[in-house]
Order: structure tokens, then C-alpha cells, then sequence
């Protein structure tokens, strides 16, 4: 563990990406604004490291409805406790969601203040950027397969090679599940078998011969990440009496119109969904820090694409919304 951290805020001032109002990467801009004033019910904590999300990208493309601009992004991020709050300077936090970045400023920044119940306090000397790369993702991870109840059989993760594709991947070879991953992309196929996928189709426009292949009457879970543009197809995928968890939406299709779900669903199939705001503050407190030890003693894989600059902000959102990435994006302070 490094120095504590005391900050005396007063008219201190803090580096911030700042989205000034929605639009492409350029509107967020790198700029000195005032660190917040502690206040009670709420924690100054100095940001060392964070996550990016897609649901950050959409937010900054102004598809968050009731979020006022100038924003501070940012739904989850790492660092030590500075001022305020119950907990000792110094100590090691994460804390996401709880409307971070959206009905108040997020962890974009050198300072965040964030409400007491958000901080999840960890011991852990992982690196920053390897601490910054897992509250979001291996949270989102693990409550997906606990609303799955993937406790054997094959899964299928659609949209492997997204961050929380990737770590759905690790979490599940722990588990002992057979798994299959898709991508659009045949150059990232090496990426998913080495972070843990048994099977990799390409999805070429339909990935249902190749699942098939693999197994004939369909896999037992489906954990759906691409969103509601291939819901309906792995509906039709999943084995008669399987479960399907729709968690992500990298294809930005939020509905399916004119659903039928009795055409959709065979009998005893479970459609379900999980939002990472069930794992805020001490609710994923129990299951973050067993994650965070599986990554310290090589369990877990961080799966991190790229580290980025606060300065390179705009370019790491560029990188992001052409989906370059296979894995994990985290800025490091």
C-alpha cells in the first residue's frame, strides 16, 4: 500500500474529461475545474484508475435520457479515500454505478465525490489498471451467470470478445462449463480461446449451424451481450428448457418490435436480464473482493486491450466506438 491520502480541498483544482454536451469522442475535453467539497453522506475519493463502458459512449452520444451536459462520464473507478465519509483516508476503493456519471459526475476525473453506500472497500496491491479493469465487468460477469444459473452444461457468450464477453469466459472455466463464444471479427478468435472459450464462431450473419455443431439440441445458457438485434435469434438457439440472459447491448438496440413471446420462447424456456446496478455499493462488496483475489492469484484473467492517458480520453472512445477492442479498456491516472 502506498502513502495515505489527505486532501485539504478548498480551492484546489482537479483535472476532469468533461463531455460538454452530447456528441462524438471531441466533446469530451480535458480540463482544470474545482475538486468537490466533501459533504455528509458522501466520500472525496482520489480516482487512480477507470473502466470504459459502452453505456458511458451512449450516454455521451445523448441516449441517456435525463443526464444534463456538461457531464463528467464515468460509471465505475478505483482509487483511495481522500476526505469525508466513514472510511480511513487512504483506504483502497471501487465503487460503481448507483447513477455515477449520470445524475452526477463520474469517475472521469482526479477526484470523484461519491456516495458513502457506493464505496466498496478492498484490500488488494493489484496494480491500478488491473484493479480499474474489474468491478464493472466481472460484477456484470458473475451476476449474469448467477441469474443463469450456469452451474454446468454449455454456455454460449455472444459477444465474446466484449470486456464482460471476456470475463464471463474466465469466470465460466472456473466453473467447469463448456463454453462457446461468437465474434464478427475471425482475427479475434485466437484472443477468445486464450481467454478461455472451447469453441469460437464466426458470426458471419448467423451463428446457428456452427453452434450446433457443437450442440445439436442448443446450448443450456446463453448469455446475450449484443442486445435485442440477435435476442430473438438466441431464443431460438438455446436448448428447449435453457435459460437466456440479455445483460448487454453492443449492437445499440434497446427493443425488438412486435415481440411475441409465445412464438419466441419454447415451452420452459427462462428469458431473464441483468443490470450491474444490483452489485452497487455492499450488495457485490462480498463477491468483488473474491473476483479481485481470483485475479491477484491468477484464477481470473483481467483481459485488458489497451491503457489509456485521461488525456487520450477522445481517442480511447474513438478506439471504442469502432470496436476495436478485444477485452478491457481502463484509463490509468
Amino acid at each position: 500500500m502506498g502513502p495515505v491520502v489527505v486532501v485539504h480541498v478548498g480551492s484546489m483544482m482537479m483535472r476532469a474529461a468533461v463531455a460538454e454536451r452530447p456528441g462524438p469522442p471531441d466533446v469530451l475535453q480535458v480540463r482544470e475545474v474545482p475538486v468537490p467539497e466533501p459533504r455528509p453522506g458522501w466520500t472525496l475519493v482520489r480516482v487512480r484508475a477507470f473502466g470504459l463502458n459502452r453505456s458511458e459512449m451512449f450516454t455521451r452520444q445523448g441516449h441517456s435520457p435525463g443526464v444534463r451536459f456538461p457531464r463528467v462520464l464515468g460509471i465505475e473507478c478505483v482509487g483511495e479515500v481522500a476526505e469525508g465519509g466513514v472510511l480511513a483516508p487512504g483506504t483502497r476503493v471501487a465503487a460503481v454505478m448507483g447513477e455515477m456519471g449520470r445524475a452526477f459526475d463520474g469517475g472521469y476525473a482526479e477526484y470523484a465525490l461519491l456516495p458513502d453506500e457506493l464505496l466498496i472497500p478492498v484490500a488488494t496491491d493489484l496494480e491500478w489498471e488491473v484493479f480499474g479493469a474489474l468491478p464493472e465487468t466481472y460484477l456484470t460477469a458473475q451476476g449474469s451467470l448467477d441469474v443463469l444459473r450456469a452451474d454446468g452444461g454449455t454456455l454460449l457468450v455472444r459477444g465474446g470478445t466484449s470486456s464482460v464477453g471476456m470475463a464471463a469466459l474466465s469466470l465460466a472455466k472456473g466453473l467447469g462449463l463448456r463454453t462457446i463464444a461468437t465474434t464478427r471479427n475471425p482475427g479475434k478468435v485466437k484472443a477468445l480461446e486464450a481467454a478461455g472459450a472451447d469453441h469460437v464462431v464466426v458470426d458471419d450473419g448467423g451463428i446457428a449451424d456452427g453452434v450446433r455443431a457443437v450442440v445439436p439440441d442448443g446450448p443450456d445458457h446463453v448469455l446475450e451481450l449484443v442486445g435485442a438485434a440477435t435476442l430473438a435469434d438466441s431464443l431460438a438457439l438455446v436448448r428447449k428448457g435453457g435459460t437466456v440472459c440479455m445483460t448487454g447491448i453492443l449492437s445499440g438496440e434497446w427493443v425488438i418490435p412486435e415481440f411475441e413471446p409465445m412464438q419466441a420462447l419454447s415451452s420452459g424456456t427462462r428469458l431473464t436480464t441483468f443490470h450491474s446496478d444490483e452489485m452497487r455499493g455492499a450488495a457485490g462488496a462480498g463477491t468483488l473482493r473474491r473476483l479481485v483475489d481470483g485475479v491477484a492469484d491468477g484464477r481470473f484473467r483481467p483481459n485488458i486491450d489497451r491503457v489509456f492517458a485521461l488525456d487520450e480520453i477522445a481517442d480511447a472512445h474513438r478506439y471504442m466506438e469502432a470496436d476495436e477492442a478485444t477485452g478491457k479498456l481502463v484509463v490509468r491516472l
